[in-house]
């Protein structure tokens, strides 16, 4: 078996290459019948569940660097409405650049 980075990178790959030759079925095919498909803005994924990203700058502070180093990130998240209180269902982070 392929490692996972491997896994991904093939799934990738198959993605960009059925992008650009613009085949739309076989992008269709490379999704799960439930895949969160997230656009460029909140989605209504049902009735009490939200999906969006924002970018986000973390800091690193350490008692050299109080200010902390920048780290900006994309963050992802799914949000459900649960015991009277939206929580975050699903978090994902990843670096810009």
């Amino acid at each position: 078996m392929a490692s996972r980075f491997g896994v991904l990178a093939e799934v990738l790959e198959t993605w960009r290459a059925a992008f650009d030759e613009r085949r739309v079925d076989d992008l269709v095919d490379l999704f799960s019948e439930d895949a969160l498909f997230q656009g460029l803005s909140p989605r209504l994924l049902a009735a009490e569940a939200l999906a969006g990203f924002a970018d986000v700058t973390f800091r690193t502070v350490t008692p050299q660097d109080p200010a902390g180093t920048p780290l900006p990130v994309r963050l992802s998240v799914v949000a459900q409405h649960l015991d009277a209180t939206w929580r975050i269902r699903q978090y994902h982070v990843s670096r810009v650049g």
